[in-house]
């Protein structure tokens, strides 16, 4: 993983962590139930884009350098599509 993208998800991972304390405050506040659904549907999207993020990297680095052993690249290949459709 690249240090850009390495960056990239940690800033969003930070993001989320604020999101989730917000809505800690906003269940100690005794807010909306709606509201705080609101908010935990946008932490998942947000923890599911991240996910998607690392599978994406880690596949194009699969494919923009592949092992010379062929099983091994393909269990790799096999192992990053495993977790799209476990998500």
């Amino acid at each position: 993983m690249t240090k850009a993208c390495e960056k990239s998800i940690l800033n969003r991972l930070k993001r989320t962590e604020g999101q989730l304390r917000g809505i800690q405050k906003m269940i100690e506040a005794e807010q909306d139930c709606s509201d705080v659904i609101t908010q935990l549907s946008a932490v998942r999207s947000s923890v599911d884009r991240i996910m998607g993020i690392i599978v994406a990297e880690n596949l194009k680095s699969c494919l923009e350098h592949p092992d010379k052993d062929a099983a091994n690249q393909e269990e790799k290949i096999q192992q990053a599509i495993q977790m799209i459709i476990k998500k």
